[in-house]
């Protein structure tokens, strides 16, 4: 009798074995069809025509690439500060695999949340902080911005333009010099006028800095802004408009000369499928002309000489033959920023916290 129990305990341990093997298998492919969870985190509505808009098109377009692989979601008009980390913090806890944060004020809160959950894969648009679990990732508008400042140079018959301006960051006022720097080049003397709104999405506020600009003799309104009010202006006022983040020209088609569009999708598509994958590194990323990110229409209304040059800028640029950030370059006040034949560094365009040579206005203290 002892005997047969030991020859039986081994098989038993045997099949027990096999069935926890089995059992194991199942859930392993059950968790590898699971579908990848992505949330967004939105400034403003998504239809705004604007920033958040273009965002909303760059899930999309994930969407439409990815299919079964994944589940995502937003949560739209979401206020920087304590109502993003709340927003966000509530993703991470309901097991959401990777989160997009889509504006600058969600910097912090996002860090602070990704340092609470490790396991989540966190990604940040337009700032400077990163982590093991969290990357960054932005476009490089000043090169939509310098070629729009060159068109904007040869249009312009009053030698002023206006920009309509969201809040004092680098990356607002990166976008300023960048059109300076071409006004300087292409019509020197040509001025650049600023009203901050402090909003980035208030169509009334907007538009009154547009209307405001234009009672000061500007005739190519800017805006880094995320409804089409100043483009609706500047159309009302028979004034040029350059658009920004979308493309504005339907909003105005007797005045939007171009839009600095963002195009998200390329790089939501890629960072998911490396999370997918088990690739993703933090990182910070910046794509512009040359990988898609930024996309810049040239309407119709702009002769087709300046037309073409614009297109042989935007190719130096795509080409590397050109970057607009490169010395020598000085600050309003005269002092040298960039040497002779130095380009900018990602760094240093990232902290870019002056007005250079031409800019007659003053940055909010």
């Amino acid at each position: 009798m002892l005997s047969n129990t030991l020859k039986r305990r081994p098989l038993k341990a045997v099949l027990c074995a096999v069935a926890a093997a089995i059992a194991l298998g199942s859930s392993l492919a059950a968790s590898a069809a699971d579908p990848l969870k992505v949330g967004f985190v939105y400034i403003g509505p998504i239809g705004d025509h604007g920033w958040t808009y273009q965002h909303e098109q760059g899930r999309q377009a994930l969407i439409k690439e990815m299919g079964d692989k994944i589940t995502t979601n937003y949560v739209e008009n979401v206020a920087e500060g304590a109502d993003a980390e709340r927003v966000i913090r509530n993703m991470a806890k309901d097991k959401y695999d990777l989160i997009f944060t889509t504006s600058f004020g969600y910097m912090n809160p996002t860090l602070k949340v990704a340092k609470q959950f490790p396991k989540v894969t966190f990604e940040h648009a337009t700032g400077y902080k990163q982590d093991k679990n969290m990357g960054t990732y932005l476009a490089r508008t000043y090169e939509g911005r310098y070629v729009g400042g060159y068109l904007a140079a040869k249009m312009t018959k009053t030698k002023k333009v206006g920009y309509v301006a969201s809040f004092p960051i680098p990356e607002v006022i990166r976008d300023i010099n960048a059109i300076q720097l071409a006004l300087n080049k292409y019509n020197p003397g040509t001025e650049m006028k600023v009203v901050w709104v402090n909003s980035w999405f208030d169509p009334g506020k907007e538009a009154d800095a547009a209307n405001a600009l234009i009672d000061q003799g500007v005739d190519v309104v800017f805006q880094h802004t995320d409804s089409p009010a100043p483009i609706q202006a500047a159309e009302r006022r028979g004034v040029y408009a350059v658009g920004y983040a979308s493309d504005m020209a339907h909003f105005g088609p007797k005045a939007v000369l171009t839009s600095i569009v963002n195009n998200w999708g390329p790089h939501y598509i890629q960072a998911t499928q490396s999370v997918i994958d088990g690739t993703w590194k933090s990182q910070d990323y910046w794509g512009g002309l040359k990988e898609g990110t930024v996309q810049l229409p040239i309407s119709d209304l702009v002769p087709a000489d300046v037309k073409a040059e614009a297109q042989k800028l935007i190719a130096d640029i795509e080409s590397g033959a050109l970057h607009p950030f490169t010395g020598p370059i000085k600050d309003q006040n005269g002092v040298e920023k960039l040497a002779s034949g130095v380009t900018a560094s990602n760094a240093e365009l990232a902290s870019m916290n002056y007005y250079i040579e031409g800019m007659t206005a003053k940055l909010p203290q």
